[in-house]
């Protein structure tokens, strides 16, 4: 990591606060009386209801905001992607890489974090009395494959949901390497220009229900933005002082909240979940990242394995025990993610062939 712009504790740090946001989010938001996230879609509702619990807050208060923000988990770890490819393959590594290997070991890689959590999830919802029982061999080969994102009603076929992530990541792994890799960064800023329009002629008057918009962004089209940043940071960011990460902190969390309340703002958001998630990183001393720098050592494996004890764990949180089963789902998530990580050891690592 380029230590001027982002130290590796500072990295770890970022990948803790997402993966927190993002298994809390997963949990909390499938509890009936939480407010909905606008996450694919835009809804006007949604953040009015936020508005109405936070003016009148209840003993859910804390729920009602994970299920709403902590998707935004995921931009985090796409700006941390493009900033990390940019560091690793055109500041500290001189030859070029040819487009097959790099995309080949980089699928390799993503096969090898999903391959057990995904035959862990299905054996548990085949077990569950309430569990998905949905799949067939074609659903199977595309997630496995990573091209399950681009088929119709991505988010009632793919099984755990956040394995999307996976698809995505592969998309923009080729994305970097035809159109980004060690090419101007014009190549950066069309790219974003055209996934913000592909998406914005989209609005809710135009998309009613948002059925293509949903689609869209399963898709690198929805994470260009953050990831784009994340290039864009690396290439060209700046160390700043400490009033000025201050205001770019505070700046961003109007930035978050207002712009969740209008469609075309809202398009930009997360943009400003990064910019503020850095600032804030560079805001904290090293030494206070601490529990968050931990979390970020497991963030694999816990987003691997979070939707597994959430399938096992939320009847509880359903049944009246909310929190007691919040408490449950977050120690169970972090004990099943350390086995796996002893479990990855015995899978043999991919290697850059050049």
């Amino acid at each position: 990591m380029n230590k001027q712009l982002l130290s590796i504790a500072e990295s770890k740090a970022l990948r803790g606060i997402a993966i927190l946001g993002i298994m809390l989010h997963n949990y909390c938001h499938f509890l009936r009386f939480a407010v909905k996230e606008n996450e694919y879609t835009f809804n006007p509702g949604k953040p009015m209801q936020l508005l109405d619990r936070l003016m009148a807050p209840d003993q859910y208060l804390f729920v009602h905001i994970l299920s709403f923000f902590g998707h935004y988990g995921v931009p985090v770890f796409l700006f941390i992607s493009g900033f990390g490819l940019v560091c690793k393959y055109e500041q500290k590594t001189p030859q070029r890489v040819p487009a097959a290997p790099f995309i080949g070991y980089h699928y390799a890689k993503l096969l090898r974090l999903m391959f057990l959590g995904y035959i862990a999830f299905a054996v548990v919802s085949y077990l569950h009395p309430h569990g998905y029982h949905g799949y067939d061999v074609g659903r199977v080969v595309a997630q496995l494959l990573m091209y399950i994102n681009i088929l119709p009603n991505p988010d009632h076929i793919i099984k755990p949901g956040p394995y999307w992530f996976f698809g995505l990541m592969l998309q923009l792994y080729i994305v970097y390497r035809l159109i980004i890799y060690r090419r101007p960064t014009a190549n950066v800023l069309i790219l974003i220009a055209v996934c913000w329009l592909a998406q914005a002629v989209f609005t809710p008057a135009n998309d009613p229900g948002g059925a293509i918009l949903n689609r869209i962004r399963y898709n690198f089209i929805g994470g260009m933005l953050p990831f784009g940043a994340g290039v864009l940071y690396a290439r060209h960011g700046r160390c700043l002082n400490t009033w000025a990460y201050m205001a770019i902190a505070i700046v961003s969390a109007i930035a978050v909240f207002a712009g969740s309340f209008a469609f075309q703002a809202w398009l930009w958001v997360p943009l400003f979940i990064v910019t503020g998630a850095v600032a804030t990183i560079k805001l904290i001393p090293e030494k206070a990242l601490g529990p968050c720098v931990w979390f970020g050592a497991i963030s694999s494996a816990l987003f691997v394995v979070h939707p597994i004890t959430r399938e096992i764990i939320i009847g509880m949180s359903h049944r009246g025990q909310v929190y007691t089963g919040l408490i449950v789902y977050i120690a169970a998530s972090i004990l099943l993610a350390w086995i796996f990580k002893l479990a990855f050891r015995y899978i043999p690592k991919p290697r850059l062939r050049t």
